[in-house]
């Protein structure tokens, strides 16, 4: 291990990370209507006209066991909760099995880091897993079979999903989600796309614009982790808030070096906890 890759390992406590992505058209086709000889476009509209009854087919949502990833963007986070780092797996090229492999690399190298996400158990880790199966890619430490209370155990330290967390392990619906939380906290939460947009970015070629909106979303979920640190008594009000004024600071040292940073930079505000503003 090189000196720098030394300190990385050290000053990785957390990894906060999101992805996107798109159907595997041709994986439905094949798996659900062999039979029926049909493109990857038309096996997609084809399982959402079935599912959708009464409502807009396109508001169907296909499956994650179909979906391929199109982004992963990854913050990982020191144990004195500043951020160390924030990228975009495998840019530009955004090839998905390097993506996932980088991923899982990740997360076999940061050996005492906890992962962080925001409804992580119910897509972004089925989505790395399923994609890990597909491309052929070990992680021995996240699959360890052996460790009882390891990250594949829903109440484990190792994997904080802040969805989970925040609604008592799924007693209630949280309305609104992340950008809801995040909008809470003065963060921008969604500017102009949205997760339903992915397909259709992704048809244009927009890739860079996906990774983008994905890089935004991994740091609004790092501020809402920040402030349920604050809930549990990990840090105070006033730390949690000089560490979001630092991060600021930091964010736009880095605009040159990350552009997708500037819209966020653009869009920062601050928390303000008063009703009805």
């Amino acid at each position: 291990m090189t000196r720098a890759a030394d300190a990385a390992h050290a000053d990785t406590a957390y990894i906060v990370f999101d992805t996107e992505s798109v159907v595997d058209g041709a994986l439905l086709a094949r798996s659900l209507y062999p039979d029926l000889r049909l493109s990857p476009e038309a096996a997609v509209l084809h399982f959402q006209k079935e599912q959708a009854g009464e409502a807009d087919p396109e508001s169907v949502f296909v499956p994650v066991a179909f979906h391929v990833p199109v982004a992963i963007a990854v913050a990982r986070v020191r144990p004195d909760l500043r951020l160390a780092d924030v990228s975009s797996l495998d840019a530009p090229r955004f090839d998905p099995r390097e993506m996932v492999e980088l991923f899982w690399k990740g997360v076999q190298f940061y050996d005492r880091s906890v992962l962080v996400d925001f409804n992580g158990r119910g897509f972004d880790i089925p989505l790395l897993t399923l994609s890990a199966f597909r491309f052929g890619i070990s992680a021995p430490r996240y699959f360890d079979d052996q460790d009882r209370f390891g990250f594949r155990y829903r109440f484990t330290p190792k994997h904080l999903d802040l969805l989970e967390w925040i609604t008592e392990y799924g007693a209630y619906r949280l309305r609104g989600g992340l950008n809801l939380l995040a909008k809470i906290l003065g963060k921008p939460g969604k500017m102009g796309v949205s997760g339903s947009r992915v397909a259709e970015l992704h048809a244009a070629g927009k890739i860079q614009e996906i990774n983008d909106y994905c890089l935004h979303d991994a740091l609004d979920t790092y501020f809402v982790f920040l402030r349920t640190r604050v809930l549990a008594g990990k840090i105070s009000l006033d730390e949690e808030q000089h560490i979001v004024k630092e991060t600021e600071t930091w964010l736009e040292s880095r605009v040159e070096k990350c552009p997708a940073l500037r819209v966020y930079l653009e869009n920062f505000g601050h928390w303000d906890p008063r009703p009805f503003l």
